[in-house]
């Protein structure tokens, strides 16, 4: 049945909620080992858009009560350098959680440099070892963004089991984790990409759809199945998500805005993982 008006879900809230039961998380270690939670991060270079994003960032962990650590290397940085100060970190137990911010650069072997991270801190889930946790089901560390995104469909009560669930976009972050973590709690999962032929048929069939393809508005209001749940998981320029916004919401029932849907939620979930790494890490929980 169709909705006039598709409801928001408003990942502004739940973000901060989120951050609310982070720093009550963070409080309780400090007061039970008076150690701190440490979330480092990595800049390679001075991207403006980079330096805004991981000043951001350790603003949110001042208020979750997270201490942040910030290692910047200039952007002739090699790729043995680079991993070389992400070993380092990896090896330090005053730090519970790695961020390394990309793009780094083209002359660095990124996946290298991401692999220098220890597991117990990919707290962004950026490893192999993270992705292949997501694909059996394991314990560890989620895409933030993905996370996020789950977090969402439970706030709002959308039960993925047995429907069928799109994913537009095959990015190793953002959508094959995506569809992993769909799969895992019983949807009928389908990747789609910009290549994908008569994709308009595909995402009609979509009880729930993730849009992570980062094409503004490739996703078309009449494309959407009446009542699905819509995920925008895109951000373009201007603040615009890979979803025509206004068509869709003529035809989904829940639908996240551009901003203030998934884009909170991705760093409310690095922090909690930065709080669950450092409960791991000094053994205040099992695995």
């Amino acid at each position: 049945m169709s909705t006039s008006t598709a409801a928001l879900m408003d990942g502004t809230a739940l973000a901060r909620r989120t951050v609310e039961e982070t720093a009550a998380r963070a409080s309780e270690i400090t007061r039970r080992t008076g150690v701190t939670p440490c979330l480092a991060t990595v800049l390679v270079g001075a991207d403006p858009a980079s330096v805004t994003y991981v000043k951001m960032k350790q603003n949110r962990c001042a208020k979750a009560g997270i201490r942040s650590r910030h290692v910047e290397l200039p952007a002739a940085t090699t790729t043995e350098e680079l991993v070389a100060a992400i070993s380092a970190l990896s090896a330090d137990p005053e730090v519970h959680g790695i961020l390394l911010q990309h793009p780094v650069g083209p002359h660095i072997d990124e996946r290298a440099a991401f692999e220098a991270i220890a597991p117990e801190k990919d707290v962004d889930g950026v490893t192999m070892a993270s992705f292949a946790a997501m694909g059996f089901g394991l314990p560890g560390f989620v895409s933030c963004t993905p996370g996020g995104i789950m977090r969402l469909l439970d706030a709002y009560d959308v039960d993925p089991r047995g429907k069928r669930a799109v994913v537009v976009g095959r990015s190793a972050i953002l959508g094959k984790p995506a569809g992993l973590l769909l799969l895992g709690r019983d949807a009928t999962v389908t990747y789609c990409h910009s290549r994908t032929e008569d994709l308009s048929s595909v995402v009609r069939e979509a009880d729930i759809l993730v849009a992570a393809v980062g094409r503004p508005r490739f996703i078309k209001g009449a494309d959407i199945k009446p009542g699905a749940v819509v995920v925008d998981a895109g951000y373009n320029p201007g603040n615009i998500g890979d979803v025509d916004f206004a068509s869709a919401s003529e035809r989904a029932s829940l639908i996240t805005p551009v901003p203030g849907g998934v884009g909170p939620m991705t760093i409310a979930v690095l922090l909690a993982q930065t709080v669950e790494g450092a409960e791991r890490q000094l053994g205040l929980q099992a695995g």
